[in-house]
């Protein structure tokens, strides 16, 4: 490895129970399974190899798990951790009435809100981002709307805004209005969603289309295509033409692209003339970052323009124009099955076979009422689907945990809280000493990976299965990511602690442990293997005393997070 992985949970001094023998013991003993097990994770995992003939559940709003295993796995999927309420709320509501719950739950207190409530909005942090990782950490880790946290998330990471990108003045609290606009509006339709990402500050300032001017023949000046072409490449019809079920069209054995060159600077005169809502972008009062950009005509391009083959009529002003193109882009029939199948990635598989994918598409294109894009209906879909539902035996059925989603599981599961609402987990980015990966943080527009990236020098690559979460996968962070979190398990962070209660409670029994634990986090997925060998290192740490179960609960979780047959979602 190129980085170290120290040993994890070294006892107290005055402890006897443990070895602790430099290199041996069971704490060097979990430290080598847990790095092993990690990196061999990198090599694995990725899609799904179904034959494409499953669907959604017969009759899904009557349809009951009938273990906690099953539970626990769904909730995997459509949230991100399963604790005692929720595998009891899931076992006697069943799936689909669940999905009913998560949609009604009511939002808790928005990012912009809670920074304003700690002071933020003051004009010292015109120029920061304080604050902002430790609200998105408040709402992933602590909301009960967990449904709707899971999917923010996945649309985070489809209609991308970093701040890291945002060389404005109140960066924070456009990044907080950003994903607060995506809360309102993923339950809602495609169409306002696409609305609500375009008009937005953050996006408009990541993209540059906020201040985005019509062209000046006399400075050869042209309107910034940036957004033009990413609102079409990434957040609408992707780029090449699609059939029904994903899989690309193609003519003379090469894929049709969807858009030109010229198409794109023909939408990027669409896009002009639109700014801020406010007199003084640059003054204390951030609210307008909150509010929908607006329409200045004076900026705006004159003359006819297209949106692909649709002509915009040199009479309509700039609101009419952008309407006119969003509504063309979102009834494009490439959005279905595009859109659809890096939710199913997102949620599922990394890898959903096209049958699943055109299922999908087919809710999304209609939800039964003649509706097209109804995004409840889509995840509704996607996640009572006979393949999300139905454990693939193949190897590369499912999709690797990423990063942040690991580690909300695992703070959800043994309810880590912030006692001072603080959330001081901060940024997790560095990928030798944290996770790799940070909530809104993204490198580029393209996100922490790309949905079609498919492993160099693997099986997965061999087989052209796509695995996107692998693009995080290296030597380096799975070092990171171990030692992150043997510091988490080991002391939490700040004043947020682990409530590991349950765990000591069966720490005397050590499969029992691992078994727990594997239950809530790998709904059951854990191979017995995998299983007798984590319980066969911790039942070597003596549970004689308060401090040897501790040992013993810690080492376990360390040794699960790192288990490959976890890592991988199934």
């Amino acid at each position: 490895m190129t980085a170290a992985v120290h040993v994890p949970f070294a006892p107290p001094d005055d402890d006897r129970n443990v070895e602790t023998t430099p290199g041996a013991g069971p704490s060097a003993t979990a430290a080598a399974l847990a790095a092993a097990a990690l990196l061999a994770a990198c090599g694995g995992g990725g899609g799904s190899s179904s034959d494409g003939t499953g669907g959604p559940d017969a009759d899904p709003q009557t349809t009951t798990p009938p273990t906690d295993a099953e539970a626990a796995r769904f909730l995997g999927q459509a949230g991100f951790a399963a604790s005692a309420a929720d595998l009891a709320a899931v076992k006697s509501a069943g799936y689909a009435r669940w999905l009913d719950q998560q949609f009604a739950a009511p939002r808790t207190q928005s990012h912009y809100d809670w920074l304003v409530a700690k002071g933020y909005g003051a004009e010292s942090y015109r120029n920061s981002l304080a604050g902002v990782d430790a609200t998105l950490w408040r709402k992933l880790i602590g909301s009960p709307d967990q449904l709707r946290q899971r999917v923010v998330l996945a649309l985070s990471e489809i209609f991308v805004v970093s701040m890291n990108g945002l060389p404005v003045s109140w960066p924070g609290m456009a990044t907080a209005a950003y994903v607060d606009m995506l809360e309102a509006r993923c339950f809602g339709s495609f169409r306002a969603l696409l609305e609500g990402v375009t008009l937005s500050p953050a996006m408009g300032v990541y993209l540059a289309m906020r201040g985005n001017r019509k062209e000046d023949p006399k400075t050869g000046r042209q309107p910034d295509e940036n957004y033009a072409r990413e609102v079409m490449q990434l957040f609408s019809i992707g780029l090449s033409q699609l059939n029904p079920d994903g899989t690309p069209k193609t003519s003379g054995g090469k894929t049709i692209d969807t858009y030109t060159l010229q198409q794109i600077t023909d939408l990027a005169r669409v896009f002009t003339g639109w700014d801020f809502d406010t007199t003084s972008p640059g003054g204390a009062d951030p609210s307008y970052m909150q509010r929908p950009m607006t329409h200045n005509a004076a900026r705006f391009s004159a003359g006819a323009k297209k949106v692909l083959d649709v002509t915009i009529p040199e009479t309509a002003d700039g609101p009419t124009a952008m309407k006119m193109a969003l509504d063309t882009l979102a009834a494009h029939p490439n959005v279905g099955p595009f859109i659809g199948r890096q939710l199913i990635q997102r949620l599922v598989a990394s890898n959903p076979s096209p049958a699943y994918v055109q299922r999908v598409a087919a809710v999304f294109d209609n939800n039964g009422k003649g509706e097209r894009g109804d995004l409840r209906a889509v995840i509704r879909a996607i996640l009572l689907d006979a393949e999300a539902r139905q454990p693939a035996a193949s190897p590369d059925a499912g999709k690797l945990r990423e990063p942040i989603q690991r580690l909300v599981q695992w703070a959800r599961t043994v309810g880590l809280s912030s006692p001072g609402d603080l959330w001081g987990i901060g940024d997790t980015s560095n990928p030798a000493s944290r996770l790799g990966q940070s909530p809104m943080r993204s490198g580029s527009v393209f996100n922490f990976f790309r949905p079609g990236y498919v492993p160099p020098n693997s099986q997965l690559g061999t087989n052209g299965v796509t695995a996107p979460e692998f693009q995080l996968c290296n030597e380096s962070t799975v070092a990171g990511y171990l030692n992150f979190m043997q510091s988490l398990i080991g002391n939490g962070i700040g004043d947020m602690k682990p409530d590991y209660t349950a765990d000591l409670a069966v720490a005397a029994d050590a499969t029992a442990l691992v078994r727990r634990q594997a239950l809530l986090m790998a709904g059951g997925t854990l191979s017995e293997a995998t299983v007798t060998t984590i319980a066969t290192a911790v039942a070597t740490i003596k549970a004689e005393t308060d401090a040897g179960k501790l040992n013993r609960v810690k080492a376990s979780w360390l040794m699960v997070m790192a288990a490959p047959d976890y890592q991988v979602q199934k």
